[in-house]
């Protein structure tokens, strides 16, 4: 072998090694928003298709054993079983209750006196087909300055399901009924709670570890390089929700505009990953969105550590 013909053996292996490491993006395609789950000792992500808003009018979802090698589920639902959404269907949240599997979603960017909202879909497998379960929104109306969109449903320790929503700098919570075909007044009699932190934009976010609520959500544009996001620690799933830190935000090495994220923990372990979209370099269109996984950190005091994006993501849970 001469040295040009070792040069180029080598350069090929290491190419070949680059793209074993790489996992981030975790898929190809632009998918942002992405809402991860274990199902049956699967790992799922339910992301935003992310295009113009007439061509968002269908979900797909990836599934995988290991975190690594995933499998394509198209069309699990789109525009055909909704009648009332026409376009922007986005940012999924899903839960399995009794044996079925729920996605709720925003449609149509909606606005004060429009048709859309967060609607709800069920089906009997986590890759559907999902059907639109009440035939219209769930939420259509615009309280308390929040766009009814990026909702995020949260089973409490006593079985209460909670909502939280909310575009515009706002957001709120609500109790949804067992079967969630509506919503249930709070102890006060009231239907709706802002629960608005500092510096919220959208894209809520909750889980409990150690006793604690951990409240997350996403600052900035996420049309720009700022978006980022943050987090608070309450005691109930009520708050006060303050504001401790940014955890995942952009690095000029890796990608803008990183943000909107949920968190997946291991199975019966004290393991958790934070699912993500972020913004190649030198992408600028606001669909140019990706999904990527990295491991959550936390300190002795059970804060969370600053987010490393990287491109080789993560390997076997």
């Amino acid at each position: 072998m001469n040295k040009f013909t070792s040069l180029v053996a080598t350069a090929v292996l290491s190419c070949s090694s680059f793209a074993l490491a790489q996992q981030n993006p975790v898929f190809p395609g632009n998918y942002a928003d992405p809402e991860g789950i274990v199902y049956n000792n699967t790992y799922w992500i339910f992301p935003t298709y992310s295009a113009p808003y007439e061509e968002q009018i269908f979900f797909d979802a990836f599934s995988s054993k290991d975190l690594v090698k995933w499998e394509k589920h198209e069309r699990i639902l789109d525009n055909k079983e909704v009648k009332w959404a026409n376009k922007a269907i986005w940012a999924p949240a899903v839960l399995e209750k009794d044996g079925k599997y729920y996605i709720f979603f925003g449609a149509n960017d909606v606005h004060p006196g429009e048709v859309g909202g967060i609607g709800v879909a069920v089906a009997d497998k986590p890759e559907g087909p999902y059907k639109d379960l009440i035939g219209k929104p769930l939420i259509q109306e615009n309280v308390n300055g929040a766009q009814p969109i990026d909702q995020f449903v949260f089973k409490d320790k006593d079985g209460t399901y909670y909502m939280y929503y909310g575009g515009w700098k706002h957001c709120n919570m609500v109790k949804l009924k067992p079967d969630f075909t509506g919503i249930l007044p709070f102890e006060d009699g009231t239907f709706y709670k802002e629960v608005t932190p500092e510096n919220y934009v959208e894209g809520p976010f909750m889980f409990i570890k150690d006793g604690k609520y951990y409240f997350m959500w996403s600052e900035g544009g996420w049309t720009g390089p700022d978006y980022k996001v943050a987090y608070a620690i309450a005691d109930s799933p009520f708050g006060p929700f303050k504001r401790v830190n940014t955890i995942l935000e952009q690095d000029p090495e890796i990608a803008t505009g990183a943000g909107h994220h949920s968190v997946i923990k291991v199975p019966n372990e004290e393991k958790y990953f934070i699912v993500y979209h972020r913004r190649p370099l030198g992408k600028t269109s606001a669909h140019d969105r990706v999904t990527c996984i990295e491991e959550l950190h936390f300190d002795e005091q059970g804060l969370i550590k600053p987010v490393k994006m990287t491109f080789e993501g993560v390997s076997h849970p």
